[in-house]
């Protein structure tokens, strides 16, 4: 008999939850939680709004995990969240770890969604769908990176299956669609492409008067990253970037200090989860 192939464990899980306006930004109305995710609500620091905090408690995802995120904001409510550490998405030994995001904002409501690094292993496969459904008059300031290997161990991805999709729609209109897909390491190492870059970032804004954040944008963007910013559809801000990680990671907040302010009124600085 044959022996039967590798499996990895299992994960099948998520946070779903409801967040209402109140005086210090946002208050959870409803909150569903199934390992390996959970969402701590520590108290926020005197000049910020409500902070979120998501957490693995399993450490990483390998091949066949999927897990779901479904965050809902009331009109008038404020949230930021955050992850406390990188996730990581492992080796699969054959199957995606799926990863399902979907944001709501209703009007008024203004989301900081600004989780860590995904750091992908050589071998991993991740399929992920990020959908964000904002109602008119709402604001959002959202960024994602993908690191591909550890830099700190000069990992390099040879073997990578990954599909990245965004969804964002604004009232009933989709109005900005991108996927990213590759099937293997060799577009990271091509010059015409990756050009061995070590990090990909994805950084959106959504709101009032994107001209004249572009220009703010634009100017943190400035470093040793190869970075941009454009408009992609009315009241839309998208700028991409790529480098080493430890660039990206510094751009990416050198961005987030920049539009925080300007697009959400909190102050110029990043959240503890991110320095902590």
């Amino acid at each position: 008999m044959l022996p039967s192939p590798a499996r990895h464990q299992r994960a099948d899980g998520g946070v779903l939850a409801r967040f209402t306006a109140a005086p210090r930004g946002a208050a959870p109305a409803s909150l569903y939680q199934t390992a390996p995710l959970r969402l701590l609500l520590p108290d926020p620091e005197p000049d910020e709004v409500t902070t979120a905090a998501l957490l693995n408690t399993g450490g990483g995802l390998a091949g066949g995990d999927a897990v779901r995120i479904g965050l809902d904001l009331a009109a008038g409510a404020r949230l930021t969240v955050a992850t406390a550490a990188a996730e990581k998405i492992y080796r699969s030994l054959g199957p995606p770890t799926r990863i399902a995001v979907e944001l709501t904002l209703e009007p008024g409501a203004a989301l900081e969604w600004i989780p860590q690094e995904t750091i992908l292993f050589d071998g991993a496969s991740l399929a992920r769908a990020t959908t964000l459904r904002l109602a008119p008059g709402s604001r959002l300031l959202a960024a994602e990176t993908l690191v591909f290997g550890r830099a700190a161990r000069k990992e390099t991805v040879t073997t990578l299956n990954l599909h990245d999709a965004w969804r964002l729609h604004l009232g009933d209109r989709l109005i900005w669609a991108d996927a990213l897909r590759l099937r293997d390491g060799a577009a990271l190492a091509d010059r015409f492409r990756f050009g061995a870059a070590g990090a990909l970032a994805t950084l959106l804004c959504v709101g009032p008067d994107p001209l004249a954040l572009l220009a703010v944008l634009r100017g943190a963007l400035a470093g040793p990253a190869r970075a941009d910013a454009t408009q992609p559809a009315p009241g839309v801000l998208l700028a991409r970037i790529l480098g080493d990680a430890t660039a990206v990671r510094a751009t990416v907040a050198a961005a987030i200090l920049a539009v925080r302010a300007p697009l959400l009124g909190l102050p110029s600085r990043l959240p503890r989860l991110w320095t902590t």
